[in-house]
C-alpha cells in the first residue's frame, strides 16, 4: 500500500495509566474468572485501588515505575478519574519524552508511543475506553500478578477485562445475567508477552480474487446488504492457525486476509479526533450490521483502525489515528448499543495512505472496520478459505 511505513520497533512498558475507582462499596468485586478458584484475599499491595493513590506496584515494583511522580516521563494528573482529554493540544502539552533499554518513549494521557528501528509504535490503555462508557460503575482489582475490571451491561451483564501487570489484554470475557460465559478475547495462549516485533507474521500478501469493491467496500456507496457481507465473511485465503490480538494488529499481511469497510464519511478535521453528531449519524448502516453479526455470535470481534493524512510528525498521526479508532467505537456503543467488548482498536497514523499524497487529505483521516474473528479462531469458520 502506499504512504510512509513503519516499522514495527522493540516493545517497552505497555500498560498506559491505572484505571479509576468509585470509593469502596460501589458495585460488587469481579468474580473468578472462567475455570479458576475463587481469589484470596487481597495481601500487601493488591486488593483494590484509587488512581488518585498513585498506581500500586507490580511484582518487581513494574507497576510502581508507571506514571509516578519523579520517574521517568510522569505525567502530571493523567490517567485521573476526572480526566476527559478531548483537545489534541493537551496531548501534546501532556507528553513526556524518556529513554529507557536503548529506546525512546513518549507517555501521554492514554498512550504510550516507543521509538525504535527508526519507526513508532503505539500501545493505548486496553480499559480507558470502557471507563469512558461507564466512568461510576467501572471497577478494577489486583489478582496475583494480573488486573481485572469490569463494568455492568444493560440485562445484568458483566464484562471481564484481565490485563497483566504492564497493561497488556490477557482476557476479556463476558458473564451473562445466568451465569453463562463467553470468551472474546483470549491473548494468553501465546505465552508470555515478547518485544513487539516478535509479534509481526511475516506472510505473503494474500491473493484476492473478488472484485476489489467487495474487498474492500466503500462505506458511502454501499448498501447495507454489501457492508453486512463484508463483515461476516470467511478470509479471502486459507488462514492456517490460530493468532494473537497483538499479531493481528501488528501485521498488515495476516489484517489482509479479512474484508473491510472504509468508513469515508468519518472525516476529521485536522488534528482532531472528535466525531460530529452528523457524522456518527451516518454510522447506523455499519452499527446494525455489526449488531446483527454479534447477535448471531457473540464471539464476534472487530477491529477499528484509525488513519491519518501525511501531514505533520509520525508521533502525532500514530496518536491522533489512535484516539480516532477508539472514539469511533465509544460512539458505536453509546449511541447504536454495539456492544464494547466485542470491540478493539488500533491506530496506524499515516501507515497507509488512501490518497497517495504528502498533502492534507480527508480520505486519509478516515477509519477502516475490520471482522477479526477468523483469524483469532474464536468462531466457526475461522481456518476456511471461501469457495472460488
Amino acid at each position: 500500500m502506499p504512504g510512509r511505513p513503519v516499522q514495527p520497533p522493540g516493545q517497552g512498558p505497555a500498560g498506559v495509566g491505572q484505571p479509576p475507582i468509585p470509593p469502596p462499596g460501589a458495585g460488587q468485586p469481579p468474580a473468578p474468572l472462567p475455570g479458576q478458584p475463587p481469589a484470596p484475599p487481597p495481601g500487601p499491595g493488591q486488593g483494590q485501588f484509587r488512581n488518585d493513590q498513585g498506581p500500586p506496584p507490580g511484582p518487581n515494583g513494574a507497576r510502581g515505575d508507571f506514571n509516578v511522580p519523579g520517574r521517568p516521563g510522569y505525567v502530571p494528573g493523567g490517567f485521573r478519574e476526572n480526566d476527559d482529554v478531548r483537545d489534541y493540544e493537551q496531548v501534546r502539552r501532556d507528553r513526556r519524552e524518556f529513554s529507557a533499554d536503548g529506546r525512546t518513549y513518549y507517555r501521554e494521557p492514554g498512550r504510550v508511543i516507543v521509538q525504535d528501528r527508526n519507526g513508532y509504535l503505539i500501545r493505548h490503555d486496553e480499559n480507558e475506553r470502557f471507563r469512558e462508557l461507564d466512568p461510576r460503575g467501572y471497577r478494577s482489582e489486583r489478582r496475583g500478578d494480573d488486573y481485572v475490571s469490569f463494568i455492568d451491561r444493560p440485562g445484568g451483564d458483566r464484562i471481564y477485562t484481565v490485563t497483566d501487570d504492564d497493561g497488556r489484554l490477557l482476557r476479556r470475557y463476558r458473564r451473562f445475567s445466568d451465569g453463562r460465559e463467553v470468551v472474546i478475547i483470549d491473548n494468553t495462549y501465546g505465552g508470555p508477552p515478547r518485544p513487539i516485533y516478535d509479534d509481526v507474521v511475516a506472510l505473503p500478501p494474500p491473493d484476492i480474487r473478488i472484485p476489489r469493491e467487495r474487498y474492500v467496500v466503500e462505506y458511502d456507496q454501499a448498501d447495507p446488504g454489501l457492508v453486512y457481507e463484508a463483515l461476516t465473511a470467511p478470509p479471502v485465503v486459507a488462514v492456517d492457525r490460530r493468532y494473537t490480538l497483538d499479531q493481528i494488529r501488528y501485521s498488515p499481511d495476516l489484517r489482509a486476509r479479512m474484508r473491510s469497510v472504509d468508513i469515508d464519511t468519518i472525516n476529521f478535521d485536522t488534528g482532531s479526533f472528535t466525531v460530529t453528531p452528523d457524522q456518527a449519524r451516518r454510522l447506523s448502516v455499519i452499527a446494525d450490521a455489526i449488531n446483527r453479526a454479534i447477535r448471531a455470535n457473540p464471539q464476534e470481534v472487530f477491529l477499528i483502525e484509525g488513519y491519518t493524512d501525511a501531514v505533520g510528525p509520525d508521533i502525532d498521526n500514530l496518536s491522533l489515528s489512535d484516539r480516532r479508532a477508539q472514539s469511533v467505537a465509544t460512539v458505536l456503543t453509546q449511541q447504536f448499543q454495539v456492544p464494547p467488548e466485542n470491540l478493539t482498536t488500533q491506530g496506524y497514523g499515516e501507515q497507509y495512505l488512501k490518497v497517495n499524497t504528502q498533502g492534507p487529505s480527508r480520505e486519509n483521516r478516515r477509519v477502516t472496520v475490520r471482522r477479526i474473528t477468523p483469524l483469532l479462531q474464536q468462531g466457526q469458520g475461522g481456518n476456511q478459505a471461501p469457495p472460488r
